[in-house]
């Protein structure tokens, strides 16, 4: 029998860029809540082993791999990686967050960077979407294109690579939190908790 595994690339803005500056922030709760929605249905497809893959970026990318290792309860197929476009990533952070990215980095199940170099040249980024690329079968993207952010480099990519490879994106953009959002503060409500 042939084994069936697929690899899904999650990224997105970065947490400032949603003005999240705290772990405890609501938002992170919603925007959670719609990714987990996004892996359940790609799950619930079944495969003998599935992949989420992502950076190390704080926001949609280090949520994206909490979710991840959240749902190996329910889906023990899932396993993590967390790929670093280069060496020593993050090590300009602030104590927190270079604690963050360790402890998130010891949970996933694989990690590696995909320049030994420390940064030189935006050619490193460009590489390192390029893996990506290749080594996933479809994105997860948290962008909406009519809020450019950095993550509009990522999706330019994608796009472009969508024309030449047989690849989908699934975008998660400002209407679809603003929905969770809603259905969200109705469940709070109902519960007697809003």
């Amino acid at each position: 029998m042939e084994e069936f595994m697929k690899r899904v690339w999650i990224t997105g803005y970065r947490s400032y860029e949603l003005n999240v500056f705290k772990d405890n922030d609501p938002k992170v709760k919603i925007i959670k809540e719609v990714l987990k929605k996004a892996l359940k249905v790609r799950l619930e497809q079944g495969s003998d082993e599935f992949w989420v893959i992502s950076g190390p970026q704080m926001g949609a990318e280090r949520w994206g791999i909490e979710v991840a290792l959240e749902l190996k309860l329910e889906f023990p197929e899932i396993r993590t990686a967390l790929m670093q476009p280069f060496a020593e990533f993050g090590s300009q952070w602030n104590d927190s967050n270079k604690l963050k990215l360790t402890n998130i980095t010891q949970q996933v199940d694989f990690s590696a960077d995909v320049s030994d170099k420390p940064y030189q040249s935006p050619q490193q980024l460009r590489n390192y979407q390029q893996f990506m690329l290749t080594h996933t079968d479809e994105a997860i993207l948290l962008y909406d294109p009519e809020f450019e952010g950095k993550t509009k480099y990522d999706y330019q990519a994608i796009k472009r690579y969508e024309e030449q490879a047989n690849y989908s994106l699934e975008l998660i953009d400002f209407d679809e939190l603003q929905e969770e959002a809603e259905v969200w503060e109705e469940r709070q409500r109902e519960k007697g908790g809003f």
